[in-house]
């Protein structure tokens, strides 16, 4: 028979092994285990034993564990059925509460990075400056910002991303942990992960960020989805997800080695680690065109144009370009402000048309020399013109500049042969032209005319 001496506490649970009365060592276990009362067992252990009893019809006891927050609770628990099957009767005997061990803070950090990781849906990796050396992204939401970080290699990571708090930068890496950002097109709410890559007590000498979104991804309709051109074929599907990672972090160590920033090095060390570099990013601007070929060869693509403003999307090209300009010495004599010029088109597509024939212009044209952009409005089109002081094109050049593959017998300049020729295929899938003016010795013009806005010039 029970002494009420021994008996800390009391409860009675119903048919559904819900806790329904309770004295109040067991209603403040209940509670802080995330329960309610009257409410089901919040403490598993507990609940286990009594689901036990109750099915059996037997009396059982034992000790059980229970964490409730702040302390390690044993205690010994007798669990009696009632004879009309309406519950339980609970008698706990004995209670015994240990601290919580502290939280391993460097424990803690480790696994939110493991999770952060997983969850990321963009990932690049920066030097002690927080400038580019990489990203990778099988993201279609954020594919826009990966080309623009793409194509900013060099550059700090916040001259690209639209942080919403829009404070001056840069920032020390603290501030920037967990700042929120905008991604233009995007609906859901994203935030920067900052990495660093330091051994304990020294200053990080390189960044892994992450951009994390806490939001699930939602597919588009499929008309959407299908002007987003997603890749469906063996390399868009299947390679291009599988490889962007591992050589972007190729190139990102590389970048490491040849900058010395994992420590010295001779010099001819760090220029085989910067050959190993650009051969990565070859690589990934191979992987990356052969993605977009089988996006524009496909039967399925579809553009989804909108009302855009050329001149805007050239001057975002433009800067995207900048750097790689200014290491030529080469001057882009791109649009004002004011400049507009009205459209009906697709913003990304656009921006990739620009983005090569700009690049074009600056990988082709000689070191001190222009490249200038230019606007037109002829009849029902918008022109954009990208005029270089290159070598320039004969008429049989011309002729094939657009194939695939052509590389007019270069080498070892880093294309691929495919840039003109996807461009060309997305402009006309907008119901647009490309096309190229050109002499011999005086450099060349490509001309992108796409359909006026007619609401905007209405």
């Amino acid at each position: 028979m029970d002494g009420p001496e021994t008996i800390l506490a009391r409860a009675v649970s119903d048919p559904d092994d819900r806790l329904v009365t309770a004295d109040e060592l067991l209603t403040g276990l209940q509670r802080r285990c995330g329960g309610e009362l009257p409410g089901t067992i919040a403490v598993p252990e507990l609940l286990e034993l009594v689901s036990k009893a109750r099915r059996y019809r037997n009396r059982l006891a034992r000790t059980i564990c229970a964490h409730d927050g702040a302390d390690v609770i044993n205690a010994w628990v007798e669990v009696t059925p009632k004879n009309d099957g309406s519950g339980c009767e609970i008698v706990l005997r004995s209670w015994r509460a240990t601290p919580l061990p502290p939280e391993d803070n460097d424990g803690s950090i480790e696994r939110r990075a493991v999770v952060d990781r997983q969850v990321a849906e963009l990932v690049a990796w920066l030097d002690a400056e927080q400038r580019i050396l990489a990203v990778a992204s099988d993201s279609a939401e954020l594919r826009d910002l990966a080309t623009a970080m793409q194509e900013g290699i060099g550059r700090p990571f916040t001259d690209v991303v639209n942080f919403e708090s829009g404070a001056a930068h840069p920032l020390h890496w603290r501030l920037l942990d967990g700042a929120p950002i905008r991604i233009p097109g995007s609906s859901r709410e994203w935030r920067i992960v900052l990495l660093p890559q330091a051994q304990p007590g020294a200053e990080p000498a390189g960044f892994e960020l992450l951009l994390v979104s806490d939001e699930p991804y939602s597919e588009p309709e499929a008309p959407a989805l299908a002007g987003m051109g997603l890749g469906r074929g063996l390399v868009g599907q299947d390679l291009a997800p599988v490889l962007r990672q591992p050589i972007s972090r190729i190139i990102a160590n590389a970048e490491t080695i040849r900058t010395r920033l994992a420590g010295p090095l001779p010099d001819a060390y760090a220029d085989y680690a910067g050959e190993i570099a650009n051969a990565g990013r070859l690589l990934l601007g191979l992987l990356e065109d052969l993605s977009d070929l089988e996006i524009v060869e496909s039967s399925t693509f579809v553009a989804a144009p909108d009302h855009i403003d050329l001149a805007e999307v050239a001057r975002q090209a433009a800067g995207i370009l900048g750097v790689r300009a200014r290491e030529k010495c080469i001057v882009i004599e791109g649009l004002s402000p004011a400049e507009s010029l009205p459209a009906v088109a697709e913003f990304r597509r656009v921006l990739q048309i620009f983005i090569n024939l700009i690049g074009n212009a600056i990988r082709y044209s000689p070191e001190g020399s222009h490249v200038s952009i230019r606007l037109e409005h002829r009849d029902e089109r918008a022109r954009v013109i990208v005029a270089d002081e290159g070598p320039g094109l004969s008429e049989e050049e011309q002729a094939i500049v657009f194939e695939k593959f052509e590389r007019l017998g270069r080498s070892g300049d880093g294309g691929s042969g495919l840039g003109l020729y996807i461009s060309r295929r997305l402009a006309r899938a907008m119901n647009g032209e490309l096309s190229v003016e050109s002499q011999k010795g005086q450099g060349a013009r490509f001309i992108l005319d796409m359909p006026v806005d007619p609401e905007a010039v209405g």
